[in-house]
């Protein structure tokens, strides 16, 4: 996957719905979010999303991009996100994981919120 597949992939994260969550988010995920119970595995992420608005805009910044081993995918980055009044911006890591040919999925992503980053 191509660092522009990367980013796309990651944009749909924060503004997909939870069909596309559950397209992308492996079972065995584990997430760590602002929201609690904090702690989310990929079935819990994707009913979480269900219930939560989407962003609309998101801006990435700082992005990094890691490949420490063949079908193995991390990045790093900061964000702003945004919906109707509402901003939010956090660090955030993604770990992608190839099970064949093309078929890439999520199994590790963390959010660090920045301090007083929401506001609405």
């Amino acid at each position: 996957m191509d660092d522009a597949r990367v980013w796309g992939s990651e944009a749909g994260l924060w503004t997909g719905d939870a069909d596309h969550y559950r397209d992308v988010v492996d079972a065995e995920c584990l997430m760590v979010l602002p929201d609690k119970p904090h702690v989310f595995t990929g079935p819990d992420a994707v009913a979480d999303v269900s219930h939560t608005p989407r962003w609309t805009e998101v801006v990435f910044g700082d992005q990094k991009v890691s490949r420490p081993q063949e079908g193995l995918i991390v990045i790093a980055y900061s964000v702003r996100a945004t919906r109707d009044a509402q901003a939010y911006e956090a660090f955030c890591t993604t770990t992608y994981r190839r099970l064949e040919s093309d078929d890439w999925r999520v199994v590790q992503h963390h959010q660090t919120p920045r301090h007083d980053s929401i506001s609405g």
